[in-house]
């Protein structure tokens, strides 16, 4: 069994994220082949699903909705973290025998990733951290870029002999969650003063990267697509809420960003 990835052991880390789907069944259906999620409870139209007993996406039903803006504020993606380079691995060769459509494919330094969008519009990342130890740190800014990835490397690290992808891995978690936001200013300045987050990196005044514990990002913010953006159409599909973890029992409730965003706190014990 792989150990739990770095980014859900930090003090405050994502626990699950909620998407408002027009289509919940059909949606939910996507997740499950895409990753092998099991489908771990359902009610009152909403499916919650997960790997191993641990949710990691709620999706509810809002047959009605509009659908999502992506020039408006909302989900940019949802990052899948596998436990292993071994586990990445495994799943492109899924994805390549299964036909899945994938969208770009980065090496980020500090990890490597691929991307693809939900039929909803909600991006996708699913990726596995590189050792931590070797990422580059320049004082508090963490070295990170979007490299070519080398595919065959990454297939060549999973084994024969672990196996076929057999659906996500114990221990596979949500890693981080990239917002799109008006202004990467104010939000950085939100998650500074409402949750205590460190600014680890920026792209020039369009993205922010910010954490906890030394991790190379939980909250991604960016204008790439919603630049002076306001607050969400809370009847629009797409990202309902995120929800983060907090270890050291600072936090808990309900807060809202900028943009609407929902940001929820749970308190929950060291992992």
């Amino acid at each position: 069994m792989s150990a739990l990835p770095f980014s859900a052991t930090t003090p405050i880390s994502i626990s699950r994220v909620g998407l408002k789907a027009r289509d919940a069944e059909a949606l939910a259906g996507f997740y499950k082949a895409l990753l092998g999620f099991e489908e771990l409870s359902r009610s009152g139209g909403e499916v919650a699903l997960g790997a191993a007993g641990r949710e990691l996406l709620r999706i509810e039903s809002a047959p009605k909705a509009k659908p999502d803006d992506p020039r408006g504020a909302g989900l940019f993606h949802t990052a899948f973290l596998l436990p292993s380079r071994a586990d990445l691995g495994r799943w492109i060769r899924h994805a390549a025998e299964t036909r899945i459509q994938i969208e770009g494919a980065s090496d980020h330094l500090v990890s490597e990733a691929l991307y693809l969008t939900d039929p909803e519009g909600n991006g996708i990342e699913i990726y596995a951290d590189r050792p931590k130890e070797d990422w580059g740190w320049n004082g508090d800014t963490v070295a990170m870029a979007t490299k070519r990835l080398d595919i065959g490397s990454v297939v060549a690290a999973a084994r024969p002999e672990d196996g076929a992808w057999a659906g996500a891995p114990e221990n596979t978690v949500v890693g981080h969650v990239h917002l799109r936001v008006g202004d990467p200013n104010e939000a950085e300045k939100f998650w500074h003063e409402v949750f205590g987050f460190d600014t680890v990196a920026k792209y020039g005044a369009q993205a922010v990267f910010l954490s906890t514990g030394g991790y190379h990002h939980h909250i991604g913010a960016n204008t790439w697509q919603s630049a002076g953006a306001g607050r969400r159409d809370p009847d629009r599909s797409g990202l309902s809420w995120v929800e983060l973890r907090a270890t050291d029992g600072r936090l808990s409730g309900e807060q809202v960003d900028p943009w609407g965003t929902v940001i929820r706190t749970i308190e929950a014990s060291p992992a």
